[in-house]
């Protein structure tokens, strides 16, 4: 019984990275076309930085947690 759950954890598990990483390919798709915009319109480049930091913020605020997470993973002794 404990296989199983153990399985379905790791299987939940792999499923929310996927899904974080759908989130943040979908945040670049919709965030690409304002940042081509603010460009495009003649943005200077206090406009670029602030749309650039913005999305960096966003990234961060995601890839932190998963680093993080990793590095603990790695910190827990191996139970057989």
């Amino acid at each position: 019984m404990t296989e199983l759950f153990s399985t379905l954890a790791g299987l939940l598990v792999k499923v929310g990275i996927v899904a974080l990483v759908a989130n943040e390919v979908r945040g670049f798709v919709l965030a690409a076309p304002v940042l081509y915009g603010i460009y495009a319109v003649g943005g200077t480049a206090m406009a670029l930085w602030i749309g650039f930091c913005s999305l960096a913020g966003i990234a961060l605020s995601v890839a932190a947690p998963v680093f993080i997470a990793r590095k603990l993973k790695l910190l827990q002794p191996c139970r057989a």
